[in-house]
């Protein structure tokens, strides 16, 4: 795939779908600015592709923070020169409770990650392509922005928002050399389903049942799509939701 040389922050990359795209967009030539709200697990995945090879740079920023969103950008663009494309991964997950019984707490807290995050990272990565003439964005919604998901009401309207935002931003700057898509992944091994499993142990056997592929997905099988969409064989695609779910969709 065409990203060898592209200057990439991948935003939650210390562990899950960001770990295991930050070492794919390494793997293929790109320079991976690593980015998760704990610097430790950042600077463990920078040093992974830093010893197979590859190139990387690990900067802490709380997506949550648009100060922080502003610093992780301009200290990329103050070390490479440029920004070629922004992967906005970083999310929490839900609390497994009915609409009226999830807390405030909860809603705030799931919003200004996932969705207003996500908003942070496309405004201040969008000022920067402007600036040098095209970038491209992928953003990692879910089949719970795309399906009914029960028991779930703050995750599902964040991950809703970021697909509605993925194609509102891609008619914006279509003809700005800017590309917007989104990536929705079904039940994939993550640590997000692993918290949704030590929950409810029951929902191992429940989830697989619908699953057509009767597996989750892997993260690196996440990754690939989300490299194929950030890389030059790709330059026709925008404002799309490529949705990798073993077909529970259907």
């Amino acid at each position: 795939m065409e990203v060898k040389n592209k200057i990439v922050i991948v935003t939650g990359a210390g562990s899950g779908i960001g770990k295991a795209t930050a070492i794919h967009f390494a793997k293929h030539g790109a320079t991976v600015v690593v980015s998760d709200r704990e610097m430790a697990t950042a600077t463990e995945v920078m040093t992974h592709i830093l010893t197979s090879g590859g190139k990387a740079l690990a900067i802490a920023a709380d997506v949550s923070n648009f100060e922080a969103v502003e610093n992780l950008v301009a200290q990329t663009v103050k070390e490479y020169g440029r920004l070629d494309v922004i992967v906005n991964n970083a999310g929490i997950g839900p609390n497994l409770l009915r609409t009226h019984e999830s807390s405030l707490h909860d809603w705030d807290k799931v919003i200004a990650v996932n969705q207003t995050g996500v908003f942070y990272c496309m405004k201040v990565a969008l000022v920067q392509f402007l600036k040098q003439g095209g970038g491209n964005i992928v953003n990692i919604a879910s089949l719970a922005g795309l399906k009914a998901s029960p028991n779930n009401i703050s995750y599902s309207a964040s991950k809703f928002a970021v697909v509605g935002m993925t194609k509102s931003a891609a008619m914006e700057y279509a003809t700005k050399n800017i590309r917007v898509n989104a990536v929705c992944p079904g039940y994939t091994q993550s640590a997000l389903l692993d918290q949704l499993i030590a929950a409810k142990p029951e929902m191992d056997a429940i989830l697989k049942s619908v699953i057509p592929m009767k597996r989750y997905g892997k993260a690196a099988e996440i990754a690939e799509a989300v490299v194929w969409l950030a890389s030059d064989n790709t330059q026709f695609i925008t404002g799309q939701t490529i949705t990798l779910d073993g077909g529970t969709s259907l």
